[in-house]
């Protein structure tokens, strides 16, 4: 059956992760200048939240080891949320410090293993530890927008992830939300290591909505294997309307499990993709080639888009 294009979304919302999620784990150190340029162009592009940096250990991040040098250089455009990633209090303590828009979620993972990979902590602990994170943003007046599952699709070191561990963590988000009177947006569902498949994607999203049918759905989705694209479409087809994306596929998460991890789904690509569909996203897609084009500059090897080579359509449009 042919879909009518009225069961897609009319409008995209897509959050920006190219600087931190594509930064950090890059071999080569990255100046802070050209970081902070590549984020101000970002934010011409018609991006309304670009993720700039991590508030995380340096050490095992070294690509993040400016944050606050980055943070506080930024000639910030009215309109656009520039905000930043942390794992612990400690993470957010140093985030209170920056100029920045700090976003707070509810973040727990499917895959006990990669909790203690990611956070040094089992899901128990970490359940304890967000409900303390919590008060620490209501304390200091941070507004939590998000649940997210990390590893909701698969996960290097455990193995298949079920659905039913998704609904589990889901259902704890929820709680810990009710618990503290916190109004979520809705949940996010990242395929952090790259293991979602179209059909995968369905699973998830039809569990959910059949056990919260008025909770919304956000996807982070990266292209490990090469199938990011084809879930972010199946994942339209379903409705979903917040995606996370990384500007010409820069990036990977570092402790993936593996040498290969790749960026989110790159955003100037799947912008052309709603586009083409009809879909609006509020972003210049010209812009943004120009930008995943300075990317590739700035880190001085080829980045896996393929609009910014190929170009948009525009051009051949009345």
């Amino acid at each position: 059956m042919v879909m009518a294009m009225s069961d897609l979304p009319k409008f995209v919302t897509v959050q920006e992760e190219g600087p931190r999620e594509g930064f950090q784990i890059e071999a080569g150190a990255i100046a802070t200048a050209d970081k902070v340029r590549f984020i101000e162009a970002l934010a011409e592009t018609g991006l309304k939240k670009i993720d700039c940096v991590s508030w995380v250990n340096p050490k095992r991040v070294p690509g993040m080891a400016d944050a606050e040098a980055v943070a506080r250089s930024l000639r910030k455009k009215d309109g656009v949320r520039y905000t930043g990633l942390w794992l612990n209090s400690n993470g957010f303590q140093r985030a209170l410090q920056m100029p920045l828009d700090l976003i707070g979620a509810i973040m727990l993972a499917a895959s006990e293993p990669f909790s203690i990979k990611n956070t040094g902590k089992t899901i128990a602990e970490t359940l304890n530890d967000q409900r303390a994170t919590v008060d620490l943003y209501l304390e200091h007046q941070v507004e939590i927008r998000w649940g997210v599952v990390f590893t909701a699709f698969g996960c290097n070191f455990q193995g298949q992830v079920s659905v039913n561990q998704v609904l589990e963590r889901v259902q704890q988000i929820l709680d810990i939300a009710e618990e503290k009177n916190v109004k979520l947006m809705g949940v996010y569902l990242a395929d952090t290591v790259g293991w979602g498949t179209p059909l995968s994607v369905a699973q998830r999203i039809g569990s959910v909505r059949d056990r919260w049918p008025e909770l919304r759905i956000g996807l982070h989705l990266h292209d490990t294997r090469g199938t990011g694209m084809a879930n972010a479409y199946e994942a339209l087809r379903l409705g979903v309307d917040y995606f996370d994306s990384s500007v010409a596929g820069l990036g990977g998460c570092p402790f993936a499990g593996h040498k290969s991890a790749a960026g989110n789904i790159c955003t100037e690509d799947f912008v052309f993709m709603c586009h083409e569909m009809g879909i609006e996203t509020g972003i210049d897609l010209d812009a943004l080639i120009e930008c995943a084009c300075m990317a590739e500059e700035i880190v001085g090897h080829p980045l896996p888009g393929k609009v910014m080579h190929a170009g948009s359509l525009n051009r051949f449009k009345v």
